[in-house]
């Protein structure tokens, strides 16, 4: 890219509306404990941007796959062994998700239903949801590529419907959707274990994986944010699917020129610059040690101040499901200070 094109860029960016407010900051999803209530009154009281909590402590269909294979359309899912696969007809597991989220949801309209900002909602994508579900036969559905477009196609749908149940009962909010990609690192590099552990499955392609996240992305009429906490996560291939940011875990950023050319290009950054758990020995993170590892990385980027507290949304590392409770509310409470002091300077 020449300088010239990089003026333009960063000039697009700059004029850019985001769906966040300036000096924002949100959660990536998950937090500890298992009481909904107070969980939605910790993220609504601390933070400019809200999301929907997630509470894997309730058990099984309040995790990841679990609570997001609810959400499928004409793919039932259940528990075997201790995994999740598709299941023949709905059953008691099913039921199980579907609670957990019904409820989640009640609390969500009760305490945010006048809203006028943005609130953040959350699940896993296409690659993740592949490699962590099994067919009804045995192995991945990540093993079919067939069996995986149909999950892709059968999500999308499931997301569709729930973005839109969540617009009606916060008709004056934006939603923004979050697809959690943990594993999309491992599924395009050939690193998923078979169930033997003695081989793995093989690589996705990028051009396949591209397609399957962007038929989710176009699918749910809202702006996506894909969330990934992993050192080597595709940032081209995210920007390429349609998306309007990209959530990263600062301190596993090992080369910079990636993401510079993915700000520049106009992807937002939800910047993961807290620990999600106590340093051993040491103090909860400040909102100042917070905001100056999000400047310090703008800076190093080479990107104008102005630019920051628009582009940029101040998260937790990842997920703040095993920090206790007061952990999390002082980090969630240093993220909002932070996204504060940026927005100021």
């Amino acid at each position: 890219m020449t300088d010239q094109q990089r003026v333009t860029e960063q000039q697009r960016a700059a004029d850019r509306k985001w769906p966040w407010p300036a000096g924002a900051a949100t959660g990536i999803g998950s937090m500890p404990g298992t009481d909904i209530a107070e969980a939605q009154r910790i993220v609504l009281g601390e933070l400019a941007l809200p999301h929907l909590p997630e509470l894997p402590a309730r058990g099984p269909g309040a995790d990841l796959i679990g609570r997001t294979g609810g959400l499928l359309v004409d793919l039932p899912v259940e528990l075997y062994a201790g995994r999740w696969r598709v299941a023949g007809r709905p059953g008691r597991d099913l039921r199980r998700a579907h609670d957990f989220l019904a409820r989640d949801l009640d609390q969500m309209t009760e305490q945010a239903g006048e809203l006028t900002g943005t609130f953040k909602i959350q699940a896993a994508g296409p690659l993740t949801l592949a490699a962590g579900l099994e067919r009804p036969v045995g192995g991945r559905m990540l093993r079919d590529p067939g069996a995986v477009r149909d999950l892709t196609e059968s999500l999308a749908d499931g997301l569709r419907a729930h973005v839109a149940e969540v617009r009606r009962r916060l008709p004056r909010a934006t939603v923004l959707l979050q697809l959690d990609e943990p594993t999309m690192p491992a599924v395009l590099a050939g690193r998923i274990p078979t169930e033997s552990g003695l081989g793995a499955y093989r690589p996705v392609g990028s051009s396949t994986a591209t397609g399957l996240l962007r038929t989710v992305v176009e699918a749910v009429g809202v702006p996506v944010v894909v969330h990934c906490c992993a050192p080597d996560v595709p940032l081209e291939l995210i920007r390429s699917t349609g998306a309007a940011a990209v959530a990263l875990d600062l301190h596993l950023v090992e080369r910079l020129d990636p993401v510079g050319e993915a700000i520049d290009a106009g992807l937002g950054l939800f910047a993961g610059a807290a620990p999600t758990l106590p340093v051993p020995g040491g103090e909860e993170p400040s909102s100042a040690q917070v905001a100056d590892r999000v400047r310090q990385l703008w800076d190093r980027l080479g990107f104008p101040r102005g630019q920051l507290a628009e582009q940029v949304v101040v998260t937790p590392a990842c997920g703040l499901a095993g920090a206790s409770d007061g952990y999390a509310r002082s980090v969630l409470t240093a993220c909002r200070d932070a996204g504060r002091r940026l927005a100021e300077e």
